[in-house]
C-alpha cells in the first residue's frame, strides 16, 4: 500500500459530508425561485424537497450495506459518481419531474455517504481520537450547507440561479472522485477478506508505527472477523439489540427536534416574520458561518466530554431555543424587535444542534454496531434517519400553512426534551472506547442475559 497522510485521508474521507451538506442544504434558496417558475404549491415544494431524501433511503439501505461486501472505499467512489449525475441532472431539467427524478439519483450518493462515510472515518481513527476523526463529517457537513448558503446568495439575482446552485454540486464531487483513487481501504474490511499485511499497513499509518497498538488491533479485529455473521438475524437478535434502539432512538429524535426543518426552509421562515428575499439569504449566510464555527468547536470537545452529556445539553438548549423562537415568530408581525429575537433564537437553537445532536449522533453511529455487521447497522440507521428526515420535510410546509409560524416549533421543542430522556435511559456511552471493546460489552451483556435467563428457567 502506498502510504498517504493520515490527514488526506480524513479528509478526503469526509468530503462526501461535504456534498451531503450541499445537496441538503442548498435546496433551502433554490426552492424560493424553483416553486414560482415551476408553479409549485406547498405539497409541490415538499415533493421537491424531500425528493433527495426518499433516494438517500433508498442509497442507505442498498449502497451502504454493499460495503461489508465489496469495502467502504469501492462505495465511496461509486458515490462520488452518483453525486456528479445527480447534479448535473438537476441543473438541466426541464420541468419538476425531471428535476425530482434527479433529486431521487442525487440522494442516493446522500444516503450511501451518510451510512459509509462515518463508518469508514470510524474504522480509521485511533480510539483516543475518534471522535474528532468522525465530527470531521459534520464538519464537512455544515460547510457543505454554508457553501450552498453562499451559493444561494450569490445567484439570486439570475432567473436561472437556482440550475447552478444545484448543478454546481459536480465539482466538489469530482475533487471527491479523485481524491478518493488514492484512499486505502479499511483495515478491518481488508482484514475480513483475508490481506491481513495491506491491513497492518494502514493500521501501522493510521497508528503513526506503534507497533504495539498496531498488534492489539489487529489481534482483536481478526477474533471479530472469523465469528459467524448472520446479518439481519444478528442485527435485530438480542446482542445488538442495545446498539439497534440507541440507532433508532437517535437518528428519529435528532430528525423530529426539527434541525433540518430549520436548515432547509430557514430562508422561507426569514420571509414569514418579514424579512425580504435577499435579507432573508443574508441572514441565512450569516448562520451558515457561525454553524461551521459551532461544528469545529465541538468537534475538538468530542474526546473530552461523554456523548451523552453533549446530547442531553444541546437537547436542553435546543428545546429552550425553539420555545423562544415561536414566541418571537407569534408576534413577529407587528414587531421588530420580535422578528429579531427569532433570528436569535434559531441561531442559537442552531448553534446547539451543530455543537451536539449533529456531530454525535453520526460519531455514535458509526461507533456502536459489531464489525461483521456494521456497515448493515449503519445503513439501517440512516435509512431511520432519512425517513424521518424526509416525513418531518415532507409535512413542515402543509404543516406551517395549518398551524403558522407561532405554534409548530413549540412541538418540536417538547420533542426536544423526550429525547434527553430516550440518551438518558437507552444509550450507552462510547467515547475513549475502541470499537472493538464496545463490541465485546454488547457480546458481554448479552450473555450475562442469556445466563441469568437459563437459571430463572431451570429453578
Amino acid at each position: 500500500m502506498k502510504k498517504v497522510s493520515t490527514n488526506f485521508i480524513y479528509f478526503f474521507g469526509a468530503l462526501g459530508g461535504l456534498l451531503f451538506g450541499y445537496d441538503t442544504g442548498v435546496i433551502s434558496g433554490a426552492i424560493l425561485f424553483i416553486e414560482k417558475q415551476m408553479h409549485l404549491g406547498s405539497w409541490g415544494q415538499g415533493i421537491v424537497v424531500s425528493g433527495v431524501l426518499l433516494g438517500a433511503m433508498i442509497g442507505s439501505l442498498v449502497i451502504g450495506p454493499s460495503s461489508d461486501r465489496y469495502g467502504r472505499r469501492k462505495l465511496l467512489l461509486l458515490s462520488s459518481i452518483i453525486f456528479i449525475i445527480g447534479g448535473l441532472g438537476c441543473a438541466f431539467a426541464s420541468n419538476a419531474l425531471i428535476l425530482i427524478l434527479f433529486r431521487v439519483v442525487l440522494g442516493l450518493a446522500v444516503g450511501a455517504a451518510s451510512s459509509m462515510v462515518p463508518t469508514y472515518l470510524a474504522e480509521l481513527s485511533p480510539a483516543v481520537k475518534r471522535g474528532v476523526v468522525s465530527s470531521l463529517f459534520q464538519v464537512m457537513v455544515m460547510t457543505g450547507i454554508f457553501l450552498a448558503y453562499v451559493v444561494n446568495w450569490g445567484l439570486q439575482g439570475f432567473y436561472t440561479g437556482w440550475r447552478w446552485m444545484l448543478g454546481l454540486a459536480a465539482l466538489p464531487a469530482t475533487i471527491m472522485f479523485l481524491g478518493g483513487l488514492f484512499l486505502p481501504e479499511s483495515p478491518r474490511y481488508l482484514v475480513k477478506i483475508g490481506k491481513l499485511d495491506e491491513a497492518k499497513a494502514v493500521l501501522i499509518n493510521i497508528n503513526k508505527g506503534d507497533q504495539q497498538a498496531v498488534n492489539v488491533d489487529l489481534e482483536k479485529i481478526t477474533e471479530q472477523v472469523n465469528m459467524k455473521n448472520e446479518g439481519l438475524k444478528e442485527l435485530f437478535g438480542p446482542m445488538v439489540r442495545p446498539a439497534l434502539i440507541a440507532a433508532i432512538g437517535l437518528t428519529i429524535f435528532q430528525q423530529v427536534m426539527g434541525c433540518n426543518t430549520v436548515l432547509y426552509y430557514a430562508p422561507t421562515i426569514f420571509t414569514d416574520v418579514g424579512f425580504g428575499v435577499n435579507a432573508a439569504l443574508l441572514a441565512h449566510l450569516g448562520i451558515g458561518i457561525f454553524n461551521v464555527i459551532v461544528t469545529i468547536i465541538a468537534m475538538s470537545l468530542m474526546d473530552k466530554i461523554d456523548r451523552k452529556k453533549m446530547l442531553i445539553w444541546g437537547g436542553l438548549g435546543m428545546g429552550i431555543s425553539l420555545f423562544v423562537m415561536s414566541l418571537g415568530m407569534k408576534f413577529s408581525g407587528g414587531s421588530k424587535t420580535a422578528a429579531i429575537i427569532c433570528v436569535l433564537a434559531m441561531t442559537i437553537y442552531i448553534a446547539f444542534f451543530s455543537a451536539t445532536w449533529g456531530p454525535v449522533m453520526w460519531v455514535m453511529l458509526g461507533e456502536i454496531f459489531p464489525l461483521n455487521i456494521r456497515g448493515l447497522g449503519n445503513s439501517f440507521g440512516s435509512f431511520v434517519n432519512w425517513f424521518a428526515n424526509m416525513i418531518v420535510s415532507l409535512t413542515f410546509p402543509f404543516l406551517l400553512d395549518f398551524f403558522g409560524t407561532g405554534s409548530l416549533f413549540i412541538g418540536y421543542g417538547v420533542l426536544c426534551f423526550l429525547g434527553i430522556w430516550f440518551v438518558h435511559t437507552m444509550v450507552f456511552e462510547t467515547r475513549g472506547r475502541s470499537l472493538e471493546d464496545i463490541e465485546e460489552s454488547l457480546r458481554e451483556k448479552a450473555t450475562a442475559k442469556d445466563g441469568k435467563a437459563l437459571k430463572t428457567a431451570t429453578k
